[in-house]
């Protein structure tokens, strides 16, 4: 080797202590003309494996296998030397939309499917000649899976004189949980993770995250969810109590007579509107009452009555004539 360096030094005239400008000055104009040609573009067939993520009712999410993608593509020297030497033992994990059922556990996708995903498969720089491979076939094994009710763990402070309307809508409100059999059959709800907001004043919508359990995943990874608030004023009225479902040739006597009912309504609000709930004891449950004392029950409030609260709210009741 020092025989070669000494003859291209003789060659070009090249003393001892230029030698090392020399060699550096070679390497600097290797790499120069490295990078240049790397960075062209070329056109060549490109393997590369892929893994596949879908969501398939009662499969798994991610394939059991990997299938190989082969194609003609144009791609810069760097892209093509990355592929080929480190392609083959790094898979991409690609998420499809959507696939085709074969049989069973078997799903596959056509070179027709594969367009949108080349950038994907091959990287931002890609540009695809034709697809080799037609057809990709991947196995997502049968799971276990419940559908399950989203409840909306929630914490919200509303401003004085607001109020929520309607309950905390989730949309969807129940998601499908896949996993180990002896860990998803004793769920009864999914959670989202806490909302919480203070000084509500105005209608709420968003997005929700489910809240991750070990080992179980969901079909949704989050929920939309939507809050109505009311401005509302409150409205303090005196009220009889009357009495329901008696049988013929009985009588109940209520004691007190009358409660405090304190409404919330809508506003502006009618004054009418609280005119128009009546506050009763029903017999049955004193039937199935141990002391005789009754749970004051309201009729249906019309709509410019958010909510209302009686105090007291049980009465003692006695039945005669029967």
């Amino acid at each position: 080797m020092r025989k070669f360096l000494k003859k291209i030094a003789g060659l070009f005239n090249i003393s001892g202590r230029d030698l090392p400008v020399f060699l550096l000055s070679l390497l600097l104009a290797f790499s120069i003309w490295l990078i240049h040609n790397l960075s062209l573009k070329y056109n060549d067939f490109i393997q590369v494996p892929v893994i596949a993520h879908c969501r398939i009712e009662g499969h798994s999410a991610v394939s059991r296998d990997r299938s190989l993608v082969v194609a003609r593509c144009r791609l810069r020297g760097f892209d093509i030397v990355r592929l080929k030497i480190f392609g083959k033992r790094s898979p991409v994990n690609v998420n499809f939309n959507r696939m085709r059922n074969s049989s069973g556990e078997i799903f596959y996708v056509t070179s027709d499917d594969l367009q949108e995903y080349t950038h994907v498969i091959f990287g931002e720089n890609a540009t695809l000649e034709y697809f080799v491979t037609d057809t990709l076939f991947f196995n997502f094994p049968f799971e276990s899976h419940r559908r399950l009710p989203v409840v909306a763990v929630h914490e919200l402070e509303f401003a004085p004189q607001y109020a929520m309307i309607g309950g905390i809508r989730i949309e969807p409100d129940s998601v499908t949980v896949y996993g180990e059999p002896e860990r998803i059959e004793n769920m009864d709800f999914v959670f989202t993770e806490p909302l919480k907001v203070s000084e509500v004043d105005s209608d709420l919508q968003g997005v929700l995250k489910l809240d991750k359990i070990r080992k179980v995943r969901f079909s949704e990874d989050a929920v939309r969810y939507s809050i109505s608030a009311v401005r509302f004023v409150e409205v303090v009225r005196q009220v009889p109590v009357t009495v329901r479902n008696v049988p013929a040739g009985g009588e109940m006597t209520v004691y007190p007579s009358s409660v405090t009912a304190t409404f919330k309504c809508r506003f502006p609000y009618g004054p009418e509107d609280a005119t128009k709930v009546e506050f009763f004891v029903d017999y049955e449950d004193f039937v199935n009452s141990r002391t005789g004392r009754c749970v004051v029950r309201n009729s249906e409030m019309p709509s410019g009555i958010i909510d209302c609260s009686v105090e007291p709210q049980v009465a003692e009741c006695i039945v005669s004539g029967l």
